[in-house]
C-alpha cells in the first residue's frame, strides 16, 4: 500500500497538485474531497446561446511556465490560443480610451502618456512625479502610487487594472503583494526609472500577455480531472470536511453530516482550500496559521455572461473595457468575447457573446439583486459605454461567485510568512491556492507544483516512482 495523501479543496490548486503527485509517484493513493458540486471552483463553463464558454476564469498569463508545463502533460498544447490583437480601453467619465502604454499595472513609466484618459491638471501632476523611498514593511497602492503621480492616476489608470485581478480597495491592496517585481525594482530607484526596469526594451515586439485554450480554460479542469482518475485518484465532490485529527501515524479527515460523519485516514494532508476554511481546519492544531489566516478577506463577484442576436449587434470595439470605480458604475469591466477570442467568434453565427463583472471588495450591495438586474445592467453599461442600446439577449448566465479573490492588503505577505513558519512544525499538513502567492491562474499553477515538490522531496522513495515531475 502507498502511503496515502488527502488534499482537501477540489478547485485548480488542488487538482494540479494532486496531478503532480500521482504523476511523479503512482503508487500513491491520493484523494481529492471538495465541497462543490463538481471540481474546478472558479473556473467552470456552461452552455451560453449554444455556446460552451468560460463562466469565471478565462485565462491565464502567457508567461506562466507551470501552466504550459501542465498543457504539455496533459496534451493540451495545440489548444493553445492568445486573444486577438485589438486593444483593450478605460471607459472613464463617459469616454472610452485606450489602456496607456508603457505602464506596470498602470503604474507609468518615464513615457507613458495619459493625455486623455486625465484632464490637463492631472497629466500635468503625473508628469512631475515625486521622489518615493521605500520606508517600512509595506505600503498600500494608494498612498505609494498617488504619492508619486497624484490620486487621479490612482483613480483613472491603476485601480481599475488592478480592479479585474483582485476586485479590491487600492487604499488597502499592498503593494508589495499585488505587485512584488515592482516592490522590488524600488530598491534604490525612483518609481518611474523601477516601471522601466520591468518593461521590455524599446521596439521590442509586443507579445500576448495571456492565453486560454480553444473552447475555453475550463477544458484545462476536464482534462486534469480526466488525468488524475486514470492515475487511480478518487475526486469526491459535493463532501464537506468538517474538521482534521491527528492519529498515530498521521492525520484523519472527517466529512460528512454530523449524524453520518465519515473518516479518511491520510499520512499527508493538502489544504487547497480559501483562508476561512483553512483556518477553520488549523484551529485546534496550528492556532497562529489559523489566525494569520483569519486576516485575510474575501471579495465577491459575479460575471455575467450574454448572448446577442448577431444581426443587431453594433461593432464592437476592441477586447473590452475597465471601469474605474471612483465612476460608481454598476459593472467593473466588460469583455467583448466575440472580439477578444477567435474561437468565440467561430463558434456560432447567431449570436455574438460578451460579458460584465461586478462587484468589489466592500460592496456587497452591488450583488444584492436577483440575475435578471444584473443581466440588465450589464446591457445598460456596456450600451451606454458604445454610445447605443443593445438589443434583448437570446440567453444568459449569471455566475456568483461568492468570497471568490482573496485581497492582499495591507500585511498580506507578513501573514503568509507567519502561516507557513507555524506550519512547519506541523508534520503531514501543506497548504496551497491563491490565498498565498497570487490570485492567477498561473500563479496557483506554480504554488501546486511547489507543494507537490515539497510533498515528493518529503516522502520515502518507491520502486515504482517516475521522476517527471522534477
Amino acid at each position: 500500500m502507498g502511503q496515502r495523501v488527502v488534499v482537501v479543496g477540489g478547485g485548480l490548486a488542488g487538482l494540479a497538485t494532486a496531478h503532480h503527485l500521482l504523476r511523479a509517484r503512482p503508487d500513491l493513493e491520493v484523494t481529492v474531497v471538495d465541497g462543490g458540486d463538481r471540481p474546478g471552483g472558479k473556473v467552470r463553463r456552461e452552455q451560453v446561446g449554444g455556446v460552451l464558454v468560460d463562466v469565471g476564469a478565462e485565462s491565464v498569463v502567457a508567461s506562466s511556465t507551470a501552466a504550459r508545463e501542465l498543457f504539455d502533460q496533459l496534451g493540451l498544447a495545440e489548444r493553445i490560443v492568445h486573444p486577438e490583437p485589438v486593444p483593450a480601453a478605460i471607459w472613464s467619465r463617459g469616454a472610452r480610451h485606450g489602456v496607456p502604454a508603457g505602464t506596470f499595472m498602470g503604474v507609468p513609466g518615464p513615457r507613458t502618456d495619459l493625455t486623455g484618459l486625465l484632464d490637463e491638471g492631472e497629466v500635468a501632476r503625473a508628469a512631475q512625479p515625486a521622489p518615493f523611498v521605500l520606508e517600512g514593511d509595506d505600503v498600500s497602492v494608494a498612498d505609494a502610487v498617488g504619492g508619486v503621480y497624484g490620486r487621479a492616476v490612482v483613480d483613472r489608470v491603476v485601480e481599475p487594472l488592478l480592479g479585474g485581478v483582485y476586485a479590491g480597495r487600492v487604499d488597502r491592496l499592498s503593494l508589495r503583494a499585488t505587485m512584488p517585481a515592482l516592490w522590488a525594482a524600488l530598491e534604490g530607484r525612483g518609481m518611474p526609472e523601477a516601471v522601466a526596469s520591468l518593461l521590455p526594451a524599446p521596439g521590442t515586439p509586443p507579445r500576448p500577455r495571456v492565453m486560454g485554450l480553444v473552447g475555453g480554460i475550463g477544458g484545462l479542469v476536464d482534462a486534469v480531472v480526466a488525468e488524475v482518475r486514470a492515475a487511480g485518484g478518487r475526486i469526491e465532490s459535493a463532501t464537506l470536511v468538517r474538521r482534521l485529527e491527528r492519529t498515530t501515524h498521521g492525520w484523519r479527515v472527517v466529512t460528512g453530516a454530523t449524524n453520518a460523519e465519515m473518516a479518511i485516514d491520510a499520512d499527508l494532508v493538502v489544504l487547497a482550500t480559501p483562508a476561512t476554511p483553512t483556518s477553520r481546519l488549523l484551529t485546534d492544531h496550528a492556532p497562529v496559521a489559523a489566525s494569520a489566516l483569519a486576516g485575510i478577506e474575501y471579495a465577491s463577484m459575479a460575471v455575467v455572461t450574454v448572448a446577442l442576436p448577431a444581426a443587431g449587434v453594433p461593432a464592437l470595439p476592441g477586447s473590452g473595457f475597465l471601469v474605474p470605480a471612483v465612476d460608481g458604475r454598476a459593472i467593473k469591466a466588460s469583455t467583448f468575447s466575440a472580439t477578444k477570442w477567435a474561437w468565440v467568434r467561430d463558434a456560432s453565427r447567431e449570436v455574438v457573446l460578451l460579458r460584465g463583472s461586478a462587484g468589489r471588495a466592500g460592496e456587497a450591495a452591488t450583488l444584492q439583486r436577483d440575475d435578471a438586474d444584473l443581466v440588465a445592467d450589464t446591457l445598460t453599461e456596456v450600451g451606454a459605454a458604445l454610445g447605443t442600446p443593445l438589443p434583448a439577449p437570446v440567453d444568459a448566465s449569471v455566475r456568483r461567485w461568492g468570497g471568490g479573490l482573496p485581497q492582499y492588503d495591507l500585511g498580506h505577505t507578513g501573514r503568509v510568512a507567519a502561516v507557513r513558519s507555524a506550519l512547519a512544525a506541523l508534520p503531514g499538513i501543506e497548504v496551497t491556492g491563491a490565498a498565498y502567492d497570487g490570485v492567477g491562474i498561473g500563479a496557483v499553477l506554480t504554488g501546486a507544483s511547489a507543494t507537490a515538490t515539497t510533498i515528493l522531496d518529503a516522502l520515502p522513495p518507491s520502486s515504482t516512482s517516475r521522476q517527471e515531475h522534477r
